[in-house]
């Protein structure tokens, strides 16, 4: 089967070409330096001739609210309308758990654009909603920087591995559209705020992390479900204490 990757080559689209792959399939790992640019459209119609799966993991290169939804809606558009000269039988985004509750941010209401693109096309669909990489945790730490600190919401999360979310985009690729959105998280529930703290500890960053229940999680302020997802989530198998070890090991 022929899968197409939008951002093929960035922390979660690199993984899921390679695990693709290795099932056999035919991946194209799209993206800008490989010669597909959905937001000017070079290389994308190529791309797409002849694949079955469209998987978007493509994600803005701004958080800021308005280069964030020219990017989702130009993108989605983009991508939509060479899906249908295609005959893509499946389109399946990445998105973020939370994202219809958060709509004071500018970015979760570019995401919500690209969702809404995704549900009013005629294009069988599957959308997943990730709760935060352990990856994430540095850049989560860089948005909470006020002067010698770090202040950060004290909201739950359920962050997942990078891996387990690549592990779960396959999953989904492979199988029938859902025609609808399906939840992915971590195993462990721990406050944002101390997630992170932990992290920096293991990586010998020794900057301390203030709890604030008031602080912005990129523009919102967030209540301590805001992040969580919903009973029906499917878990991963990567334990954060585990990669937290690891990552401390890369950090040594």
């Amino acid at each position: 089967m022929k899968v197409v990757v939008i951002g093929g080559t960035g922390l979660i689209g690199s993984k899921t070409v390679q695990k693709l792959r290795n099932k056999g399939h035919n991946v194209i790992a799209a993206a800008p330096n490989t010669g597909v640019n959905t937001i000017t459209g070079e290389g994308l119609s190529a791309a797409l001739e002849g694949a079955q799966v469209v998987v978007d993991l493509a994600n803005s290169p701004s958080f800021d609210d308005e280069p964030a939804l020219k990017f989702f809606k130009t993108s989605g558009e983009n991508l939509i309308a060479a899906e249908m000269e295609a005959g893509v039988g499946h389109h399946i985004a990445l998105s973020v758990v939370g994202t219809q509750n958060l709509q004071a941010s500018g970015y979760f209401r570019a995401k919500q654009v690209q969702e809404d693109l995704i549900k009013s096309s005629s294009i069988p669909y599957t959308i997943i909603h990730s709760t935060q990489f352990f990856e994430f945790m540095s850049g989560i730490a860089a948005s909470g920087v006020d002067g010698d600190v770090i202040r950060l919401p004290t909201a739950f999360i359920q962050p997942i591995a990078s891996d387990d979310v690549a592990d779960f985009v396959c999953g989904f690729a492979l199988g029938a559209p859902r025609y609808g959105t399906v939840q992915i998280a971590g195993r462990q529930k721990m406050r944002l705020n101390a997630a992170v703290e932990r992290y920096l500890s293991a990586t010998h960053d020794d900057r301390n992390v203030i709890g604030d229940p008031h602080a912005l999680y990129f523009g919102v302020e967030l209540k301590d479900a805001s992040l969580m997802p919903g009973p029906k989530v499917r878990t991963g198998s990567v334990a954060f204490d585990d990669w937290i070890g690891f990552a401390s090991f890369l950090k040594a």
